[in-house]
């Protein structure tokens, strides 16, 4: 990444940007680390605005990354204290996006590394499954934890999902602190881009 700039905030699917751009988004439970995420892949400290109040981010946000693809930051899913009305509007927003949005490549779904499987997050897994939505996994926060307790949470993952899926997803291990995944991540994605024609 050598030049990032932010394009727009979007609250609907038809406000975004024109989809001739291929399209990489972060979604996560609330809290999950996917703006201090952002920030770290783009070399930007300040890109995506962190919070330490979950459900910060309301919109679909585009970043467009060195003139060649977006970056694109989604609202977390879960815990957040909003209304109901307003979490449907979220979920919404989020459902027309990964099931319409033709540039779409693939979506990197966070997971923090420290917790069991959570239902929220099976149950959006199994629906992006469902959907064909592309994604894989991004485990966050992997310096809160020892090699041993990394490796058992990333296989409790895979033990379920491997209950009603043949294959898996690609999973990669990031940490914002360890300065950790950033290589791997970008590397899939210009891999990912030298392959679409």
């Amino acid at each position: 990444m050598k030049k990032v700039e932010f394009i727009k905030s979007s609250p609907d699917l038809k406000s975004c940007p024109k989809d001739n751009l291929p399209e990489y988004a972060f979604v996560g439970r609330s809290n999950v680390g996917k703006s201090s995420l952002i920030n770290y892949l783009s070399g930007q400290k300040r890109l995506a605005k962190t919070s330490s109040q979950p459900g910060k981010t309301r919109l679909i946000n585009h970043f467009l990354v060195d003139n060649s693809w977006y970056l694109v930051d989604l609202p977390g899913y879960g815990f957040a204290r909003i209304s109901k009305a307003e979490k449907n509007r979220l979920r919404s927003m989020l459902e027309q996006y990964l099931l319409n949005r033709k540039s779409l490549v693939c979506l990197f779904l966070l997971i923090d590394s420290r917790h069991l499987p959570q239902n929220s997050d099976l149950n959006f897994m199994h629906w992006l499954g469902e959907n064909q939505v592309p994604f894989v996994f991004c485990f966050t926060k992997t310096d809160k934890l020892g090699s041993n307790q990394l490796t058992k949470s990333v296989q409790q993952y895979k033990n379920e999902l491997l209950k009603s899926w043949g294959s898996l997803p690609e999973f990669f291990l990031s940490s914002v602190i360890d300065k950790t995944g950033k290589d791997e991540i970008l590397a899939f994605i210009q891999e990912t881009n030298s392959k679409i024609k």
